[in-house]
């Protein structure tokens, strides 16, 4: 707002010679009427017109009056609210906040990416095994992994040569498009594509799993459960296992490998 003499001059500077405001203007002076007395009345005042009587209620005022607009000495002045940025800012924060707890809970839930894994499964004797690839890439006969698992199957008193059932699982399925490939899909692909494999097989007594992604997305555990059986619905037992690679890398784990074995033997054996 601006005070009452600049007021004037921008008033002054646009021609303009009486003027009326339709609200009280802050720091306004008193308004002046927008009439001027007779030449033969010149001793009157402004005090004269302001102590003037009010007309009676049932009587119009004369056309023409505008009654005058007087600020009173003892009034306060209006409080004029200036927006500030901060409060501005601190009211958009909070409407945002307001508006994301409408927001469902799923809605806030953001898409996990697809996990990647490469899988095959195998089977010696009465027991099949899912096995981890630690390439990705089909076993050769002279992979190291490879010769590992012969020697874990021989240990364990089964067919050394086990028989490839079908392709590789590789995951994520598609490279593009809008298919849902996250974790619970990988997950509900992988064992329903077990059960539909070892059906055509006939069963196993035991279902090995071999590596993390094995025992994740088959027997929905951890790497908390290596060394462990598992109870899979539609699967039936499993046996959690180390993957191959880090049983190269780490040694001292086949200790703990032997000693599950030896718990778990009696069950294939019995079968032969």
């Amino acid at each position: 707002m601006i005070d009452e003499a600049r007021r004037r001059l921008y008033l002054s500077a646009m021609q303009v010679a009486n003027w009326l405001p339709r609200v009280t203007l802050p720091f306004a002076a008193p308004a002046r009427p927008l009439w001027q007395p007779e030449a033969e009345e010149p001793a009157l005042a402004d005090e004269v017109l302001l102590e003037s009587p009010p007309p009676a209620d049932d009587e119009p005022p004369p056309l023409g009056s505008v009654a005058p607009v007087a600020a009173s000495p003892s009034a306060p002045r209006p409080r004029v609210e200036v927006p500030r940025p901060a409060a501005q800012t601190r009211q958009a924060a909070v409407v945002a906040a307001a508006n994301e707890d409408e927001v469902p809970a799923a809605a806030k839930v953001k898409a996990l990416p697809p996990p990647r894994f490469s899988l095959q499964l195998l089977r010696a004797g009465s027991c099949a095994l899912l096995v981890e690839l630690p390439n990705g890439e089909a076993f050769s006969r002279r992979d190291p992994a490879y010769l590992l698992l012969r020697d874990l199957l021989r240990a364990a008193g089964l067919p050394d040569s086990p028989q490839l059932i079908g392709e590789p699982v590789r995951w994520p399925l598609l490279s593009r498009g809008s298919l849902e490939q996250g974790p619970q899909a990988a997950l509900e692909y992988v064992q329903s594509f077990v059960a539909a494999r070892l059906e055509e097989q006939g069963g196993c007594v035991c279902l090995w799993l071999l590596g993390e992604s094995a025992i994740r997305f088959a027997g929905e555990g951890d790497a908390e459960a290596y060394n462990r059986e598992l109870q899979i619905d539609g699967l039936g037992s499993a046996w959690a296992m180390p993957g191959l690679e880090l049983l190269m890398d780490e040694p001292h784990r086949k200790a703990e490998l032997w000693q599950a074995m030896r718990r778990l033997m009696p069950r294939w054996k019995s079968t032969e």
